[in-house]
């Protein structure tokens, strides 16, 4: 009753420094010990996470197809006593270990855990699920003796070895990191962060008022700034199923062209090669080579004619190879492809073609090298099949920002609006063009017809 009293006789600013101080140190004490975890558990984790991508990008193009190879053959051992040995990894590692999941320690550089085989730790199953997992300052694992005994501060990391092209967890590196550096840096941490709680504390106990004047502006912008990136997100996701959408009706196209070519080829192959093979298929029974008493002369010539139908058939063969293999035009430029193409058709077909270069381009992609090779080619093929190769003409020039190229012929001409919804070749090279973000144009009246495609030029560098 005589405290209750004697509290209740000091005056309110008294009370309040009583009060708010006991409650300011209890805050700033729980505040720091919560604050200094998290920083310690970050840092930690940024550490081992870049000491973890450092000795992956080192190691993992050493180690053979784990899902495969259950063991480690006597290469890949020398690889890695090599590796883990010498250099910057070398002074930076205690000690490096390979796991298997079932516990067993495929690659030690203590040669003599080699092969044993442990409990699989939580840790350990963690790493098997995915998750790299890293510890500072105990090591309590029953294979550790050596570790344990240096008495020097280390970084324990679990670090999941992933097949390229799955991403399935094949094996755990398990490695021990000298961690000098680190403890000194984990300590100004903890030593930067309780002076900041403190001094936060202080501020804040001082200062209330101000600081909760600060806050609330400080919620207002956070508040417009996340309204604006939401309603970024949004549009990104519109954008987003915008771009679905194209690819869904691209890959649609494709599907049907790809199909459409196939068939093509089969007709090919079907009213080419076959009928002069079945044609001399049928020769080959027939009662000129049977029969005995066909004089030679006839026999030698039902032979000769039985040859001819086969080159025939095998030179029809090689012509439809030849349509669907490109050229290597890897290192190619503009110039080439185009020269290439023109001469290629040239060669073919017996006819002349014109061409006119005006203009460089920048280094291309190989998705435009194809375009280029493949407009040039289908559209010389075109005006030979129908407008017989007269007055062929290939124009390639630069206006602006976009590269143009630009094949004529002299023939009849057509109706685009009609052609081009049956035409495989025309609908193939719009959407090989429109794929690359260029343009695709196709021009025809009774004087000729002219087919037209360009692309950026800033969207063509190669990246």
């Amino acid at each position: 009753m005589n405290l209750l009293g004697r509290w209740n006789s000091q005056s309110l600013a008294k009370q309040f420094l009583l009060t708010g101080g006991l409650v300011s140190l209890g805050a700033m004490i729980l505040t720091g010990i919560f604050v200094t975890t998290l920083i310690e558990g970050a840092v930690t984790r940024n550490s081992a996470a870049a000491t973890a991508l450092y000795v992956d990008s080192v190691v993992a193009p050493i180690l053979p197809d784990m899902q495969t190879n259950q063991i480690l053959d006597d290469t890949v051992t020398r690889a890695l006593d090599e590796t883990l040995g010498q250099g910057a990894l070398a002074s930076r590692l205690m000690s490096f270990r390979l796991w298997r999941s079932d516990g067993t320690i495929l690659y030690s550089s203590e040669k003599a855990l080699v092969g044993k085989r442990f409990p699989v730790s939580e840790d350990l199953k963690a790493a098997f699920d995915g998750r790299m997992v890293a510890n500072f300052g105990k090591v309590e694992d029953l294979e550790s003796e050596t570790e344990r005994a240096s008495g020097k501060p280390l970084l324990e990391i679990y670090n999941p070895v992933l097949q390229p092209w799955s991403g399935k967890v094949v094996a755990v590196s398990e490695f021990y990191e000298i961690a000098d550096e680190f403890q000194h840096s984990l300590d100004q941490a903890r030593l930067l962060s309780w002076l900041a709680v403190a001094s936060f504390t202080l501020a804040f106990f001082l200062v209330l008022s101000f600081i909760v004047v600060r806050g609330s502006k400080t919620i207002d912008r956070q508040g417009k700034a996340l309204k604006q990136r939401v309603s970024e997100l949004s549009d990104l996701l519109a954008q987003n199923k915008a771009l679905h959408a194209h690819v869904q009706r691209a890959s649609q196209r494709a599907s049907a062209l790809n199909e459409n070519y196939l068939r093509r080829i089969g007709a090919d192959l079907h009213d080419g090669p076959a009928q002069l093979l079945a044609f001399a298929a049928l020769r080959l029974d027939s009662d000129t080579l049977v029969n005995p008493a066909v004089p030679g002369e006839t026999r030698e010539h039902e032979v000769m004619a039985i040859k001819e139908s086969l080159d025939e058939a095998m030179r029809e063969i090689r012509s439809i190879c030849e349509g669907l293999v490109l050229p290597h035009i890897e290192a190619a430029d503009l110039s080439e492809i185009v020269q290439r193409a023109v001469r290629a058709h040239q060669y073919h077909t017996g006819t002349s073609v014109e061409l006119t270069m005006a203009g460089s381009a920048p280094e291309l992609g190989p998705s435009a090298k194809i375009c280029i090779y493949r407009f040039v080619q289908e559209a010389l093929n075109n005006s030979f099949r129908h407008a017989g190769g007269i007055r062929q003409r290939v124009v390639q020039s630069v206006q602006g920002q976009r590269m143009v190229i630009e094949v004529f012929d002299g023939g009849p001409g057509f109706d685009p609006e009609i052609i081009g919804r049956t035409s495989i070749g025309l609908a193939g090279l719009r959407d090989r063009v429109e794929s690359l973000g260029g343009r695709f144009a196709v021009e025809s009246s009774r004087s000729g017809t002219r087919v037209t495609m360009s692309l950026n030029m800033n969207g063509m560098e190669h990246a």
